[in-house]
Parts: structure tokens; sequence; C-alpha cells
């Protein structure tokens, strides 16, 4: 975007916070319920700053503007942010500043701190509330700014609700609503208030697609020992939903309803929510004492039930025969037919919508060559898409929505020569790979307990990433999803490192990446299953659930100890078996040479 634009976007910005006397303005990335991806109308942070990536925050002064962004996002902020007033803040960086320690230290003495109270959580808001306070300032958390200057904003979204069936759900409404009553019950709470959409997505056992690629639909909800209030827009239910939501006793309010709801509550209550997700405005308005903590629908969602894990497998072998269809098409027409970035993507969307049940892609496709795929989050668009050539890396993360299921796999594959250090650095990666899933370890471990299985391959070659090894993935539901993770680094709320339980699906996706150069990244999903119980105590295991070849035209075997070689032939094996009866003769052939023994 034209760095002209942005800086004409940002003076209006701060004409308006002139005009309100409010000095320093904050502007996340976020919608009214702290989702990971937001609509089109929500993205304020992208159309102030120009910087597209979907993680960031945007602190404006009226004389400096600072962008904050995670390591997925520092090639590609660096590249978007480049000629305008923008300044990247590389968040977590050696010397950088953390938002909360800038606008500290940057708002004046009797200084005024603004921002939207829907779209800042009310753990941040409460921490900016302190932050004015102790300036002898005050806090404007009423507005939304961006908006009064967007001129040509997309509309709020409201898009048809669907009922996901219970041989998919795997559990009815009224048993979940039992056991969070159960929850609500342990805590002492007479009222549980529900924003994040994908935890009510679940509970209600309704999709929508109010956000690109993640099928949920904008609403709260508020649960009690004897009512449940669903705050939705009316026109996203037809009368099937509205029989559907009288028949599992589910009350309906309007969207904006959830604020006055929550002023009304009483001051005797006792309201269960957590304040890392509920927005600042709906926390600030409760008279009502609030017992913190992580939604327990979190928590139960991430544990998937015995339906869901079945089909769950389904989807990853109809996952897995597209991927390997496209995987096959790509190997052998690279070279001889002109293929980009995009229409690699295109060729592998139209091979999941082949697949029984599809619904959507589960994030928009990652098609990124050689140095482009140094950007972990790299977006071809018709004016970067790259033409592919018989050489080096083509980097793919992509993944679908289907009706049993949602999927997350990367490949990298070699389209013709490679270095002898690509070669080394992907034969790392995909020791990680496999080393973290042969692991067996004691229950009661977290993800950060065996985060080092992955990374250290890639340590000892004095290299990292700078993000987590592998997240929780939702059921048709948001394909990022916790609290079940493996990273390295400690959170600040010790309820975010959890556990690995039986039936929560993780992620498994080390990778190298080298900019200006290229991109490796290996990813599966493990599903995490109990193994031997024995006088040490219960000892817990990984399945390997994604089916897809890893390509052996950059494997180094040299590089791998015989167990290696031996975890990536059996995994191979596997491959082989589920997804060869798909496939026509010649690409079983072909999968035949590419699952081979090594």
């Amino acid at each position: 975007m034209a760095a002209v634009k942005i800086s004409d976007r940002i003076d209006a910005l701060r004409v308006q916070m002139r005009k309100r006397g409010i000095d320093m303005y904050i502007v996340p990335t976020s919608d009214f319920h702290n989702s990971e991806y937001v609509g089109e109308y929500f993205k304020a942070r992208s159309y102030l700053t120009g910087f597209t990536g979907s993680a960031g925050t945007a602190v404006i002064t009226q004389e400096e503007a600072g962008l904050w962004t995670d390591g997925r996002y520092f090639i590609q902020a660096q590249k978007e942010l480049e000629g305008s007033p923008v300044t990247l803040f590389r968040m977590g960086e050696e010397g950088v500043p953390a938002i909360k320690d800038y606008v500290k230290e940057k708002l004046c003495e009797g200084g005024c701190l603004g921002f939207d109270g829907r779209t800042v959580s009310g753990a941040a808001g409460e921490s900016y509330a302190q932050i004015a306070k102790e300036k002898q300032g005050r806090l404007a958390a009423e507005e939304d700014l961006v908006g009064v200057i967007w001129k040509e904003r997309p509309p709020f979204p409201v898009n048809p609700v669907f009922i996901l069936e219970e041989k998919y759900a795997g559990e009815s409404v009224a048993d979940k609503l039992h056991r969070l009553r159960e929850k609500m019950e342990e805590k002492q709470a007479t009222v549980h208030i529900l924003t994040s959409l994908y935890d009510i997505a679940w509970l209600f056992n309704i999709r929508g697609g109010d956000i690109a690629h993640v099928p949920v639909v904008m609403s709260f909800a508020a649960v009690t020992m004897e009512t449940c209030t669903w705050f939705v827009c009316p026109g996203a239910l037809d009368d099937k939903l509205r029989s559907y939501c009288a028949d599992n006793h589910i009350s309906l309010g309007n969207y904006e309803g959830i604020y006055a709801y929550a002023e009304g509550i009483l001051a005797d209550r006792k309201v269960l929510l957590d304040k890392n997700t509920v927005n600042y405005r709906i926390c600030s308005s409760l008279k009502a004492k609030i017992v913190q903590g992580a939604n327990p629908t979190e928590w139960m969602k991430a544990v998937k039930n015995e339906a869901e894990i079945t089909n769950i497998r389904n989807a990853h072998v109809k996952d897995g025969v597209a991927f390997t269809k496209f995987m096959y098409w790509l190997k052998t027409h690279i070279g001889k037919e002109e293929i980009s970035e995009i229409s690699a993507a295109e060729y592998l969307k139209a091979r999941r919508q082949e697949q029984e049940l599809f619904a959507d892609l589960s994030f928009d496709t990652i098609s990124a060559y050689e140095a482009n795929a140094a950007m972990m989050h790299y977006a071809a668009t018709p004016e970067t898409d790259e033409m592919l050539q018989p050489r080096g890396f083509l980097l793919v993360d992509s993944g679908g929505h289907y009706l049993d299921g949602s999927t997350d796999i990367t490949r990298t594959l070699a389209l013709g020569a490679l270095t002898q250090e690509q070669k080394l650095h992907f034969t790392a990666v995909c020791r990680s790979n496999l080393n973290l899933a042969a692991a067996k370890f004691l229950y009661g471990c977290r993800g950060t307990s065996l985060d080092i299985l992955a990374r250290g391959p890639l340590w000892d070659l004095g290299l990292d990433y700078k993000c987590g090894t592998g997240h929780g993935i939702g059921y048709f539901l948001n394909v990022h999803e916790g609290p079940n993770a493996f990273r390295w680094r400690q959170l600040p709320e010790p309820d975010r490192d959890c556990v690995l339980e039986e039936g929560m699906v993780t992620t498994d996706e080390p990778g190298v990446y080298l900019e200006g150069k290229y991109g490796i990244r290996t990813e599966n999903e493990l599903l995490c299953k109990k193994a031997e119980k024995n006088e040490y105590g219960q000892f817990m295991e990984f399945e390997i659930i994604t089916y897809a070849p890893i390509d052996l035209d950059a494997i180094l075997p040299e590089e791998m100890t015989a167990a290696e070689r031996g975890r990536l032939n059996a995994y191979h094996a596997m491959v082989y078996e589920k997804i060869s009866p798909f496939l026509d003769g010649q690409e079983r052939e072909w999968l035949k040479k590419y699952t081979r023994e090594i």
C-alpha cells in the first residue's frame, strides 16, 4: 500500500485524537471477541498501518507511530511498512520494549490514553487503565476512532448459521451445558459470560461464516444454572435455527444486548469469565465479582471425544489423498508447464474440493517459493506471485475444513536441484518432526516439557525458529486452538500451559527460515493417547494422523540415525497403506517410490 496513503490515514487519526484530547491511541488486531483472525470489518490496524499480518498492535501518538508484531511476521512487516511513517517493533527481541512499557514511557503526565474498549481484552484494558492512573491521566475507551476516519469500511458480518449434527459433534448441547454448569459450580459462579466465538460454536453445535475460513458466528453467550442466552444478530438465524434454540432451551438476545445484560447482573453474583478474552467494555461494566479463569469450554473442546477422533482420522485420509495428488502433479509437471505460487495453491484447493464433506479451506494456503518461504505467513498476491522453476523449494502450508474435521499440513517440496545446505536443513527439520512424534512420556508433561525434542536437531546446528513448535486444532473451527501447544517459552498465564491429555490433537511443525534464501517446514498433526500404565505411572504417546509423503528428494539419509530412518520408513509405510487405495495406477506407482525405505 502506498506509504503516502498510510501517512494520510495516520494524520487523519491524529486529527480525531486532538479533537478529543487523546494523546495516545492503541489499535490492536482484534474484533469484539479477541479472535485470532478477524473479518474485513475489523481490520482497523491493517487499514491504518498497511501491515496485513494476522497479529500486531499499532500505537499512535502525535509524534510517533509504532507497530508491534511477533517473529512470524518480522520479514513481512519490514517490507510492508517500508517508506511509511510506521516504525516496526520486533516483539521479544533484545532492546525492544513491550507495548505496555512503551505506553508507560511515552504517555505524558496527565495524558489521555485511548482505545476502543470492545477490541481490547479486559486484562489488557485494566493494565492500560492503571498506567493512565499512575500518570494522573484518563482513559478514553468508548469510541472507535479508526471507524470515524474509515469511510469505505466493509459491512459488519452477518451470515447464515447452520447446525453441526451430533454425528459429527459427538455430544449433545444438553450434555455440554451440563458439563459447563458443573465447572461453574466448582468455581462457585452463578453466571458465565462467554465471548470466544470458537467456544460458543462448540457449545451450541453450530457453525457460521462470519470470518474467512473460520466457521463461527459473531455472538456472545451468558449461562446461568437455569438459563442460557445467546446474543446474536437476528438476521443470521432462520426459523430452523430458532426452533433448534428453543428445543435446546437457548434464549435469544440481540448481539449488542450483551452490554446491557452485563451491566444488569446484580452485585451479589459471581461471574466466571476470562479477562484475556472478554473485552474491556464488558469487564469494566460489571458490578458483580469476577471469577477469573480460562473458559471451561476451551479445555472441554480441546479433548476430542470418540466420535470426533474417528471423524478426524477420516478427514485426514481424504486430505492426505488431496495433498498427495497435488504433490504428484507438481513433481511431474514442474518445468514442463507454467506453474506459479497461486496456480499451485488453486490446484491443491481443487483436489480438496473433490473430497466428501469438504466445506472450506481451513486458512488461506501459504504457497511460498524460495525466499518467500522465509516469511512464515507469506501470502502470494497477483503482484508478488512467483513463477516456479525446476530448482529449489516450494513450501506449502495448507488445510481443509470438512464436516468431519479440520486439517493443517505443511510440506516443503524439492522442485529440482538443491544445495547441500538445503538438504542438510531439510533433513534436520524432518528429524525434528519425527523425534517429537515418537515421544513417550509420563502423564503430567506439558508442551514445554517436550519442545526440546523438536528443537534439538536444529539447536545442534545453531538454528531456531521464532514461533512455537505446535498448536491445538479445532474441530471444524479455528485451525489454531488452545490450550495445548508445544513451545519452549513459559507463558505468563500458568493456566495457558496445560497438561497434555488423551484426545488432544496438536501440530508438530519445526522449521528453518533464512531471510533472502528459503524456508523449510514439515508439519503433521499428533493425537495424544495413553500408552502403558505401570509402577512409574501412566505413560502417554502420540499417533501421527497426517498422511502425506515427506519429500525424499531432499533427504540426506547419512545425516539421520538408524532410529530416525526407521521412524521415517514406518511413517511412509503408513502413508502408502492409507492413501494408495484412493489413487490411480500412475499416482500409486509414484507414491510407492516416494514412500520407499531409505
